[in-house]
């Protein structure tokens, strides 16, 4: 059974555990799902893509799965943009802000709270290559029992854990 930091995240045949809870029971029809079931991506609202790329991309390190052109509900013209971790299954959709009420979330998608977590295998490595980048750190990294962990912020200003061992 595999651990992150040292926690459960995956329980045995009766579906995932995530400290301690299990997320859906087996295949008795109580709710569960039918197969394996991941979340695909989370929606990074952002004020232009290539920027946006260029930091998930060239100071992240992440990868860019996608950028293709596509189209609003409206016909108009967008791009889908979609960034990952390294080996990860789980991206980031970066959505260019549509109109006031979206441009007004750039920056706050979590209330000023941490709302996005990114875990390295080498905290001492990532940290030093982030802050040569000129990442924004909100404060030094601290020990927690779950490991090292620092805040920083993205290029729009939302907060992140860089969390590892």
């Amino acid at each position: 059974m595999p651990t992150v930091l040292g926690r459960q995240f995956w329980a045995d045949s009766f579906g995932p555990t995530v400290l301690g809870r299990q997320f859906w029971a087996d295949s008795s029809g109580d709710g569960s799902y039918a197969g394996g079931v991941h979340l695909g991506l989370v929606a990074i609202v952002v004020s232009e893509y290539d920027p946006a790329i260029r930091f998930f991309v060239d100071v992240l390190g992440f990868e860019l799965v996608e950028d293709s052109p596509a189209l609003t509900n409206d016909g108009r013209p967008k791009r889908w943009v979609v960034v990952r971790p390294p080996g990860a299954a789980t991206g980031l959709l970066l959505a260019r802000a549509d109109g006031d009420d979206q441009a007004a979330v750039i920056g706050k998608q979590a209330a000023d709270r941490v709302g996005f977590f990114l875990h390295v295998e080498d905290f001492g490595a990532a940290y030093a290559r982030m802050q040569a980048a000129g990442v924004r750190f909100l404060g030094p990294p601290r020990s927690e029992p779950y490991g090292q962990v620092t805040v920083f912020l993205d290029l729009a200003g939302n907060k992140w854990d860089l969390i590892g061992p």
